[in-house]
């Protein structure tokens, strides 16, 4: 069985570390990459960076930031928000990330995921997408809607369905965010992670909620991800990476020590 990934998560706005609940609130926490540092240092073994205005803004993602990060650290690294297209994408591999998450714009234009797969391969396009717990009906019949633009726009697309669609396109990777549990720290949302993980054959991340080291055992068992991301519980100092790996470890699950 192939080792759990636990991934630490960096928002980022203004060149900021931010963190907030749901989408809303966002506080100034500190600096991204002395973060990215310390959870290389610590054992993570991937770093998500994510400039969750770059969207809504209508710009690119802040580069010198993605730079300085990708230099201080050396395990593999993904960055999404502002990706519009395969010149976004060039320029982020460039600037050193070894893996790019499109969300919005690929809703607005899903052959941006096609489009990446060809010019840099499948395993460097992920696909970020933020959901939403709505009552089911025709268009959204698993009960789980895409929205975008940092969760201010709802689309009316049904999350399995855009997954499947978006795998068949060539995204390599998944990141499964859900608004309602997002900063909580209640735990995960179970059903749609593994919802998704049962629809696609590549690895889904799950993201949103994570409050303890158990809400993680919960996601990569019952929730059949192939890693956790996680913000909050590290930000704040809670855990620390080897704390959380090795109570993973004790409970039978398998990370990379």
């Amino acid at each position: 069985m192939l080792s759990k990934r636990i991934i630490p998560c960096l928002d980022v706005r203004d060149g900021r570390l931010t963190k907030g609940v749901k989408f809303a609130g966002n506080a100034d926490i500190g600096d991204p990459v002395e973060a990215a540092r310390r959870y290389y240092a610590e054992g993570a073994d991937e770093i998500v960076f994510y400039d969750i205005t770059a969207s809504h803004e209508k710009r690119g993602i802040f580069l010198e930031v993605v730079e300085k990060v990708a230099s201080s650290i050396a395990i593999p690294f993904s960055v999404g928000g502002g990706v519009s297209g395969v010149r976004e994408m060039r320029a982020v591999l460039n600037a050193g990330a070894e893996k790019v998450s499109v969300n919005s714009a690929a809703v607005r234009d899903p052959r941006i995921i096609a489009e990446g797969a060809l010019a840099f391969g499948s395993q460097a396009v992920v696909l970020g997408m933020d959901v939403q717990a709505v009552p089911p009906d025709d268009s959204v019949p698993s009960g789980y809607e895409i929205v975008i633009e940092g969760g201010r726009r709802r689309t009316g697309l049904d999350a399995l369905a855009w997954a499947r669609e978006a795998v068949a396109l060539g995204a390599g990777e998944i990141c499964v965010n859900s608004i309602d549990a997002d900063g909580t720290k209640e735990g995960y949302e179970l059903t749609l992670t593994r919802l998704v993980a049962e629809a696609v054959p590549v690895p889904v991340i799950a993201s949103g909620g994570a409050g303890s080291p158990r809400h993680m055992l919960e996601a990569l068992t019952r929730g059949r991800a192939s890693a956790a991301l996680i913000a909050s519980i590290v930000h704040y100092g809670e855990y620390s990476i080897p704390q959380l790996k090795a109570w993973l470890r004790e409970h039978g699950c398998k990370v990379r020590l």
